[in-house]
Formats: structure tokens, sequence, C-alpha cells
């Protein structure tokens, strides 16, 4: 179990939180990532684990990173929240703080570098690595020994656009953003246009479109199909499915991203 973090009165308490933990061979200390799953969850209902997490675990791992997969479903008792317009786990209202809590466990762990600590989400989960990133996240603690979150990234992120945000929004912690150019769930343009506004205002961040893709372009052996559960706009609905091309383009980039910020000795 990982403690929750302390809440505002006015936002009560948050349940114990569960993840899973996956741990290079060898002491370490190793660098570490937070991965944070989409709307559907990191488990289905049969409790079957989702097939693009854990890949990326398995991958990340194989390359000498931490990763703690949190679960914000499950120990609230959801599953998906994927066709609700006001999801009952909100990224901004709940899941950064999950982030954080996150951070904080990691930290107590001995083979963990508690200084090169990455975050990583998908959809809903990187809508939350916007929400942890932002200068002025609420979940931040006043306190954080071995500094904050040393580098981002975000897949086909939602809420990214600047209703979703505060004005001005910015942060200190760089971030990858990996979109998809066909995407009609969380689309690319207002997405692309928010975090170049935040470029221009001095946030370190780096914007990747993929023509042709997708939402859940990384998905692996996903065919191209429409999610029928989930209406958008005038009543359509979202398409999903891999690109071979983007997925294998996104892993490169995240590794060298990870690694040029998580495993390069601080000059």
């Amino acid at each position: 179990m990982i403690p929750s973090l302390p809440r505002d009165a006015s936002t009560g308490a948050a349940p114990a939180l569960t993840g899973v933990l996956h741990k290079p061979g060898g002491a370490g200390p190793f660098p570490a990532i937070v991965t944070l799953h989409g709307c559907a969850g990191l488990f289905s209902a049969d409790g079957k684990m989702a097939a693009r997490d854990a890949q990326w675990a398995e991958f990340l791992l194989k390359h000498g990173f931490v990763v703690l997969m949190m679960d914000s479903f499950g120990p609230r008792g959801v599953t998906n929240v994927c066709a609700q317009t006001a999801p009952v786990v909100d990224p901004q209202r709940d899941r950064q703080y999950d982030a954080y809590a996150a951070l904080a466990y990691l930290r107590t762990l001995p083979f963990v570098r508690g200084d090169r600590v990455g975050i990583m989400g998908w959809s809903q989960g990187g809508a939350t690595v916007l929400y942890v990133i932002d200068s002025q996240a609420a979940a931040r603690p006043a306190a954080l020994p071995g500094g904050d979150f040393r580098a981002a990234v975000a897949f086909y992120p939602g809420w990214c656009n600047g209703k979703s945000h505060r004005s001005g929004w910015s942060s200190a912690i760089p971030l990858l953003a990996l979109l998809g150019a066909s995407d009609n769930w969380t689309p690319a343009a207002p997405c692309r246009y928010f975090l170049e506004q935040a470029a221009r205002g001095g946030a370190e961040v780096e914007v990747v479109v993929y023509p042709g893709a997708y939402h859940d372009f990384d998905w692996p052996d996903m065919p191209l199909r429409a999610v029928t559960s989930v209406s958008i706009g005038r009543g359509g609905n979202p398409m999903v499915g891999t690109n071979p091309a983007a997925s294998e383009d996104a892993h490169r980039r995240v590794l060298d991203y990870f690694e040029r910020r998580l495993t390069t000795p601080t000059q």
C-alpha cells in the first residue's frame, strides 16, 4: 500500500493507494518513473492489466528504470471512466495527489535514486501529468526533499487546452508531449497550441505530432476501431488504434528523453 497525501478539508481524504512496482536486477540505486493509466484504468474488469501500460513498463525496466504503475481506480472502486463527461476520479482533483504520493513512496525505497524520478501518463493520465507539473500545482507538497519530478511525458493528454488550465500555465519540469494528428478524442491542434504558448512563456516543452496517428497509437497490436461506448462531438465516436511507425518513434524518443534527464550525471 502507498500512503495517500494529506488533503485540504474541502477535498476530503484519499484512499490508501496501490500500484505495481518493477525493479531492475541489482542493488541500484536506479532512476525511477511513475506511470499514470488512462480512463479505462490500469486493470480491466476481468483483472487483466492494460497491454500498453504493461509493455511500456517492461520496456523501461529493461533499460534500467524502476517503474511504479499507479492504480488510481481500484482503491476507489472504479474500473472505467471513459464515458463520463465529469469523471468520478478526476485528474485535477484526485490523480495529481496520487502522483505526488507515488513520488514520496519511491523516495522511501533504498534502490531508487530519489532525486531522479520522472512521470509519464496516457490520455487521462496524460492530463494528470499536466496538472502535476503546473508550477502552481495544488498537490505539490511545500517541502520536497530530493526535489520535484525531473522530467515528464504525456501521451495524447486530455484536458490539454487553455480552457482547462489557469491563464499563464507554465512548468519548471521539462515536458515531452506525443500527439496523434488524426486523434479525434484528444485532438492535437488545441493541445499543441496550448503547449506552444507555454513554451513561448519559458516552459521547456517539446511537442511531437505523428501524421495519421489516432488515440492509443502506442497500444500494441490494436486494429483501428471506434469506441462505441463513448460519444464525442456531434454524436461521433473516438477512434483508437496502433500506428506502428509512431509507436516505434515514441519508444525511441521517450527512452532518450528519460535517459538524458534521469541518468546523465548532474553537471
